[in-house]
């Protein structure tokens, strides 16, 4: 404990140990009710269909359509859309993002999810004229200041990860996953073999199993060890003739390093087998380890998570996957060639490279262009010094919220230092009458969105925290700040900012389970729900 300029005590240096107060006789901002409903500059707002009153934003002429004109398809009910005047939706939308917890606001501690900030100069090259009007169908002579700048991206990629090849079509992290598990099925195919069993350890990202059942592929589970790694002598073990590929996420899903690495790929390549990597935590070693020397022979890269683009809300993504020697070859159509003519994408089989064997394409066309751009932008401005600089950055910033918490929060493997991540359980909170759902809400109160929750699913209880390069010393000792405070009120048994938080988020905690039962699938009018809830 310190004490700052002002005489008030700090939790760390710099930070101050602030409390909202309520004058007595007074009511608390949380019991406050409003004539309007509002609460401040933060809005009560309804639905957009619930706005509707008829209004509408453009003249439209009426324009009379023949019966015949649509092939009998023509619309014959109203098309449902809300009726309000542009000022009205502009104003909806504006209030709606109010209530949005975004990177631009406040540090994001998801973890796995590398909520990072995304530099506008980024957004700008996107918006390019020849890149953001790109059509997929302009003929290749019109597009070579395009094709120019996959090239140069997927050289960076090669050269970051020490692979001699990568597939740029797949659109995100699972497509990727998928991507190389069709060329790892090609070149078993290619060899006259049949393979058909996956090894997955129990803390893989849950698309992995899944994409390599959807390959066609059986799943075999290795379990960890104590530590939070894989344990290596238990996968050796399973290995056999029937083993097509391993799929290992380095760093892990713990936040830790598999140490393990190298001896695993050497055991899987002498059972003729293939090292695919999940690469979602790339992250974490760009510019320090390049996998591809390390043994690995197929790895997607979430260019959305890695090298820079708004991440969330589904999409956009990108997952281009790295290839080594072994698996060069299979990678799908169009490849990328350069003739005399020029860059082009070859799609036709008679055309192809000498030693080309593509197991096929993953999409219609190349992949996402804008995701390209933007990566591309990160790079050059970087630098390989920056992007390493990135990587050590946000392995410091976990390690200073894990050292800083790991005596008032439990941390399952906070033996040593952790990579990316730093993760907690809730044994802190046990006999607290605390749930780790009571504690991820006290945090929204703070101003701050909750940490990943229950995962890995390996650790009972998980809470993962990402800190990335983006955040500021400062930054950071707010954050740990508040939750030092709360875990220690939990502990000490002030349990009465948990109960029922969030109370000062525009809505109250939901009821998870019965929204799970009960699902809300299309709109409904409020008398429509009561109706149903009833």
């Amino acid at each position: 404990m310190s004490m700052n300029n002002q005489g008030r005590p700090t939790s760390l240096d710099g930070v101050e140990n602030r409390r909202r107060t309520v004058a007595p006789g007074t009511v608390s901002p949380e019991e406050m009710a409003t004539i309007s409903g509002d609460r401040g500059l933060d809005h009560e707002e309804k639905l957009i269909f619930e706005l509707d009153h008829g209004a509408v934003g453009v003249d439209i002429a009426d324009v009379q359509i023949s019966g015949d004109r649509l092939g009998g398809m023509r619309r014959s009910t109203a098309i449902g859309l809300p009726g309000l005047s542009e000022p009205e939706v502009v104003r909806h939308y504006v209030r709606l993002s109010r209530k949005n917890y975004a990177i631009d606001s406040g540090l994001y501690p998801l973890g796995s999810c590398t909520m990072k900030h995304n530099p506008r100069l980024n957004e700008k090259m996107a918006r390019l004229p020849g890149f953001g009007d790109l059509h997929p169908l302009a003929p290749q002579s019109t597009t070579q200041g395009a094709l120019e700048l996959i090239a140069q991206l997927m050289n960076w990629l090669e050269q970051l990860t020490g692979m001699p090849a990568v597939a740029m079509s797949p659109k995100a992290g699972a497509h990727g996953e998928l991507c190389g598990l069709l060329a790892i099925r090609a070149a078993i195919a290619a060899r006259g073999e049949t393979r058909t069993r996956v090894l997955v350890p129990e803390s893989a990202h849950g698309t992995n199993p899944a994409t390599a059942a959807f390959a066609g592929f059986t799943v075999d589970s290795v379990p960890g060890k104590p530590d939070g790694r894989v344990d290596g002598e238990a996968l050796k073990a399973k290995l056999g003739p029937d083993v097509a590929a391993i799929m290992l996420t380095n760093p892990n899903t713990c936040g830790l390093f598999e140490g393990e690495i190298v001896e695993i790929a050497r055991a899987v390549h002498d059972a003729g087998a293939y090292f695919y990597c999940d690469g979602a935590n790339f992250n974490a070693i760009a510019g320090r380890v390049r996998p591809g020397d390390l043994g690995i022979d197929a790895m997607h890269i979430n260019l959305h998570k890695t090298f820079s683009t708004p991440h969330g809300g589904g999409g956009p993504g990108a997952g281009p996957v790295v290839l080594s020697d072994r698996l060069a070859a299979f990678a799908p159509l169009p490849l990328l060639v350069a003739d005399k003519a020029g860059l082009r994408l070859v799609e036709d089989r008679a055309e192809l490279p000498e030693g080309a064997q593509p197991f096929g394409r993953m999409c219609a066309f190349h992949g996402q262009m804008g995701m390209f751009v933007r990566a591309l932008a990160y790079m050059l401005s970087h630098g390989r010094d920056g992007v390493r600089q990135a990587s050590e950055d946000a392995v410091l910033s976990a390690n200073y919220i894990l050292a800083s918490l790991k005596d008032v929060m439990s941390a399952p493997f906070g033996d040593g230092p952790c990579m990316h991540e730093a993760l907690f359980d809730d044994s802190f909170l046990e006999n607290t009458g605390v749930t780790t759902l009571d504690f991820a809400k006290a945090m929204i109160d703070e101003g701050y969105h909750p940490m990943t929750m229950y995962f890995p699913l390996v650790v009972h209880g998980a809470m993962l925290i990402e800190p990335t390069e983006s955040e500021s010393k400062e930054s950071l000792d707010r954050f740990i700040h508040v939750l030092r405070e709360l875990a220690l009120e939990a502990k000490a048994g002030r349990t009465e900012r948990f109960a029922g938080a969030p109370r000062l988020a525009p809505r109250r905690r939901l009821d998870e389970t019965a929204a799970a039962r009960k699902p809300v699938l299309r709109w409904k009018k409020p008398d429509e729900l009561k109706q149903a809830a009833e």
